[in-house]
């Protein structure tokens, strides 16, 4: 089962969970203070560089008729679809760049480069996603309603060939279920919705999705076809490649920061009575992170510190990176883990608990609650009471970390017995 005690889970007392708060708060503090011009250059420059490599893009597959020529035009455009959803729309709509003041620049007024409407995305995600992570039944990204993710969610028949066909067609098609995420088709379908609601955000809907089609394959492939060196054809057939392009990656992106090992689950009632200590505790136990330089962390819109980036989803991205040394201090100092791991062994982890999970629970080795992809306060049963605190041996704080090296060194021992 998923997590419902979240102190017992973590092996922290209210008095730790308090302190923790406040060290998370003091890091909050000193970016908040030192924003200033080096940040609003970052950003601008940002955003001129996309402009640039688009425009680069589009030229290059109206200039060349060739087949080199219009793969590097394509591949161009794709890597300024990435960065223009990942490192500059995510992020600025997430309100990280508000304090500028600058109106191009600000959270309330941008409209990314995809089919899905802002509008629509900041309430899903900002809201949502991002104040009940990985709570099941309340945030809609565990799954997107179909694939199954964790035990908790019940298996059913749909899952045996839906967990990995609906993952790939998700992937392709990533901003179509970005944008038709706040329209709750499953509501719809059972009649559970708000009609009048539903009729106001379906429009809306069709007025960005109409737009979007009709720029990536009305208006740009007729501006290009103009020239002797392109058709209308290939530059539709760019644009729909660079959209897949941007497609998966900012899919694997975020299923790498939400679903593989170590990023777990919660049930609701760990949100009643949620104190900001409380808070903080579940989005670092419920995201991981991406081990990569900074081509990775600019490529992924610096989601590879997806940890920091929930505990701070307003702070610009360009400062995750120094704020996850604070932060990996933070969680050596309470014993919690911190998740990280490269980017193809994350994301493999990711579509391994996809393909997994497509089978009934009898057909899976590990328990509810000690499995990779879902575990509970539960598993820590077998642990001596008082177990968190002070190890006596190492004088050093025993929590979570050490609590799960612990639960599976005698696991393995009872294993290794079994089988002698």
């Amino acid at each position: 089962m998923a997590i419902t005690d979240l102190e017992a889970f973590a092996h922290l007392t209210d008095a730790d969970i308090e302190s923790l708060c406040v060290e998370l708060d003091t890091i909050r503090q000193d970016i908040e203070d030192s924003l200033g011009a080096r940040d609003a250059r970052y950003i601008r420059r940002t955003i001129a560089a996309q402009r640039a490599l688009e425009v680069a893009g589009r030229l290059t597959l109206a200039a060349s008729s060739k087949r080199s020529a219009w793969w590097a035009g394509t591949v161009t455009l794709g890597v300024a679809k990435i960065i223009e959803n990942m490192e500059i729309g995510h992020n600025v709509m997430h309100g990280q760049w508000d304090w500028m003041n600058d109106p191009e620049i600000h959270s309330s007024t941008w409209e990314w480069d995809m089919i899905g409407a802002s509008k629509h995305w900041r309430f899903t995600h900002n809201f949502m996603h991002h104040k009940y992570t990985n709570i099941l039944g309340m945030d809609d990204d565990v799954g997107y309603g179909v694939i199954r993710v964790t035990r908790d969610q019940r298996w059913k028949r749909f899952n045996l060939y839906g967990n990995l066909m609906f993952n790939t067609l998700l992937a392709i098609g990533f901003e179509w279920g970005v944008g038709l995420q706040h329209l709750e088709l499953g509501k719809i379908f059972r009649g559970r919705d708000d009609r009048k609601a539903t009729l106001i955000r379906g429009r809306e809907f069709g007025v960005k999705a109409g737009r979007q089609v009709f720029k990536d394959y009305v208006a740009f492939p007729a501006i290009t076809s103009l020239s002797p060196a392109a058709t209308y054809r290939s530059t539709a057939t760019a644009n729909a490649v660079a959209n897949v392009i941007r497609n998966i990656w900012s899919n694997a992106v975020i299923f790498c920061g939400h679903f593989p090992d170590g990023a777990e689950k919660f049930t609701k009632t760990d949100m009643v009575g949620e104190s900001k200590g409380q808070w903080y505790l579940r989005q670092m136990l419920g995201s991981a992170n991406i081990d990569g330089g900074p081509v990775m962390d600019f490529m992924t819109g610096n989601l590879s510190y997806q940890i920091e980036h929930h505990l701070y989803p307003d702070l610009p991205s360009s400062r995750l990176a120094e704020i996850s040394v604070r932060v990996r201090a933070v969680c050596d100092k309470y014993d919690l883990p911190y998740t990280s791991g490269p980017f193809l062994v994350q994301y493999g982890k990711s579509w391994r608990t996809i393909a997994k999970l497509s089978l009934p629970d009898k057909y899976l080795r590990d328990t509810a609650d000690d499995a990779p992809e879902t575990r509970s306060e539960r598993m820590f049963a077998e642990l001596e009471p008082g177990y968190a605190g002070i190890d006596p041996r190492t004088g050093r704080k025993r929590g979570l970390k050490t609590a799960i090296t612990a639960v599976r060194e005698w696991r393995r021992e009872k294993r290794a017995a079994k089988a002698a």
